[in-house]
């Protein structure tokens, strides 16, 4: 099994690094793309030391089995056709193909079987906030249908890469020192501050990434439902937290609900709310699973539930969940 990370010194990548030696992927090689910024720098992997390779439209691709990529969608779509040329899997982290029809979009908890079916060698990985909204839907799907979705993110800096968290970093201390703030990865100030914007807004006064909301739940879940979110950018480091309200078919009371998502593969249920006891963005960080709490009744709404969410956004929400789809096929025996 040989393996390729293109963007390998992105916070993705070397989250993709971490993973692999974590869950002890089983491969036999592994090769580093990057940017001629990244190229030649060096990383190790289970005591080797390996050399980021610059990108280029070459042969480089022929022998491998799965290309990690997350080096934006521009990239992406420029080297698409050169990595999958001689039948590598391309698990595509970026924006790029996530709508198009003939490229599954998957969440191994939930869909996993449609990465089988890729007429372009291509498996899209899903919006981080997407990620880890549908893996706690999902048990809650199964119990009876959700027609709708209403849901305010909370994203850490860790969503707009390593420079924008080393942005964040370098505000506080610049307000500690008393200097000007260096405002460069987000529409303004983040430090002590939140920003009701991600990504660029559309026609409809939603922004892009509230608009992914939408139409990737429907795609992974196979759905009808409808999703309106509001996505804010927070102060917190790397973990996303999300609240959710969601309408179903029939009514479904609180322990039925808690005990579908204490059982649920990639959950892990915190809640408790008399101890004080929920999931939170410090404590989540680092962690593979998506954790959910503060469960209850919608008051609004008679068929309605809500309840909160945290986890690591470079983890489940971008590398892990890419590895897991590769452990998938790797299981049931689809890689070339």
């Amino acid at each position: 099994m040989k393996v390729a990370i293109v963007g390998a010194s992105g916070a993705v990548g070397q989250e993709f690094l971490r993973v692999l030696a974590d869950r002890n992927f089983p491969l036999d090689e592994l090769v580093l793309f990057g940017s001629e910024r990244s190229a030649g720098r060096r990383y190790m992997f289970r005591g080797m030391e390996h050399e980021v390779k610059l990108l280029c439209h070459n042969d480089d691709f022929k022998d491998v089995d799965i290309a990690f990529t997350s080096a934006g969608a521009g990239i992406s779509k420029e080297f698409a056709d050169d990595i999958t040329r001689h039948g590598a899997v391309m698990i595509d982290n970026s924006s790029a193909f996530r709508m198009d029809e003939d490229v599954p979009l998957v969440v191994p908890e939930c869909n996993a079987a449609d990465a089988l079916n890729r007429p372009r060698g291509i498996i899209a990985n899903p919006n981080c906030t997407t990620i880890m909204m549908v893996v706690a839907l999902q048990p809650l799907e199964n119990l009876s249908h959700i027609r709708r979705i209403h849901i305010a993110s909370y994203q850490s800096a860790s969503g707009a890469g390593a420079a924008a968290m080393a942005e964040l970093q370098q505000q506080y201390k610049e307000i500690n020192d008393g200097k000007p703030v260096t405002v460069s990865k987000f529409p303004h100030q983040l430090a002590y501050n939140v920003i009701p914007q991600i990504d660029v807004f559309q026609p409809n006064g939603y922004t892009k990434e509230e608009m992914k909301m939408f139409n990737e739940t429907r795609k992974i879940m196979h759905s009808d439902v409808k999703c309106s979110a509001m996505c804010v950018r927070v102060s917190s480091l790397r973990a996303h937290s999300e609240s959710v309200w969601i309408e179903t078919e029939r009514p479904i009371s609180v322990e039925e609900a808690q005990k579908a998502l204490a059982v649920a593969p990639g959950v892990t249920l915190q809640d408790d709310p008399d101890n004080l006891v929920y999931p939170m963005p410090l404590e989540t960080a680092g962690t593979d699973d998506i954790y959910v709490g503060r469960v209850r009744k919608d008051l609004a709404d008679d068929c309605g539930l809500t309840f909160w969410l945290s986890g690591d956004q470079i983890r489940k929400g971008a590398a892990l969940n890419a590895v897991q789809i590769a452990e998938y096929l790797i299981k049931v025996g689809n890689v070339k």
